[in-house]
């Protein structure tokens, strides 16, 4: 059954040293808190997965907890570069990461394959790019029926999901709403998952169609209001524009990222995030 749980005890008994994990939210839904308590307990030796890595993966990275990144297209979005990440890659600081890079339909299938408990992921892609002469997990096969040449990558199968949503029920039950991203793929693939939400409810007044993951499929919820900032959760609180342009001057130093990262990571708890997005929320 799902465990409420602190934000720190979920973290702490579902991310381990070592784990292939996958921090998912495409644009919406960032699961900034959760990687920030990640970063407090010091966890190292991690794979990273993501569609878009952007700035919480810039500071995994800046931390020296990864050792490799699984993802297609990483950025500041709307800004940049990732700093951090590329001085990882250029210069081994603070040390050497392996990266391997897909396009997001392979991610995404590959997510969806894991999903479905399946060896790999098989699609129509990959035609006239050179990323598979960089990435040796790229293959091509033949379909058996029509002799068709496809895209063959490896199931993404994490050791652990974690993604923000916007709230629960009192049984474990899960909404997410507005740009779902593969977040619902991702919780299905992983072995365990830690789902932070805005609020926990009596009912979770779902639509027709709306993404749902029964409680079955999550190992631990954290209330963590605020948890997604700077990016933005539908009907809670709009994207942090102004952090996202920040993080481009922070990042660009390391003695001005560790600096950052000690004021508003190392010493904060999870209630800043709620903190942050006062101003967000009225806004909305």
């Amino acid at each position: 059954m799902t465990k409420f749980l602190s934000l720190h005890d979920a973290i702490a008994e579902n991310v381990r040293d070592g784990d292939v994990a996958a921090f998912e939210g495409f644009t919406h839904l960032i699961p900034h808190a959760a990687g920030h308590e990640v970063i407090r307990q010091g966890r190292k030796d991690l794979t990273l997965i993501r569609m878009t890595p952007d700035i919480i993966y810039d500071q995994m990275v800046g931390m020296g907890m990864v050792k490799k990144l699984i993802f297609s297209y990483a950025g500041n979005p709307g800004v940049g570069l990732l700093r951090r990440l590329r001085d990882a890659v250029e210069n081994h600081w603070p040390n050497p990461v392996e990266i391997e890079e897909h396009s997001h339909a392979a991610m995404a299938n590959a997510y969806e394959a894991g999903a479905a408990g399946l060896p790999c992921a098989v699609f129509r892609g990959y035609k006239g790019a050179d990323l598979a002469k960089v990435n040796p997990n790229i293959k091509s096969i033949n379909c058996p029926f029509t002799g068709e040449e496809l895209a063959a990558v490896p199931a993404i199968r994490p050791d652990v999901a974690v993604i923000h949503a916007q709230r629960a029920d009192k049984k474990g039950n899960v909404l997410i709403e507005g740009i779902v991203g593969i977040q619902k793929e991702a919780v299905l693939a992983a072995k365990r998952s830690v789902v932070t939400v805005e609020e926990v409810v009596d009912d979770l007044d779902a639509g027709p169609n709306a993404c749902v993951l029964p409680d079955w499929t999550v190992s631990a919820i954290a209330v963590v209001p605020g948890g997604a900032h700077p990016s933005y959760t539908q009907g809670y609180y709009d994207r942090d524009n102004a952090t996202y342009l920040e993080w481009d001057k922070v990042s660009s130093d390391r003695e001005a990222f560790a600096a950052w990262m000690k004021a508003n990571v190392l010493d904060a708890g999870p209630d800043v995030y709620e903190e942050r997005t006062r101003y967000l929320r009225s806004a909305a």
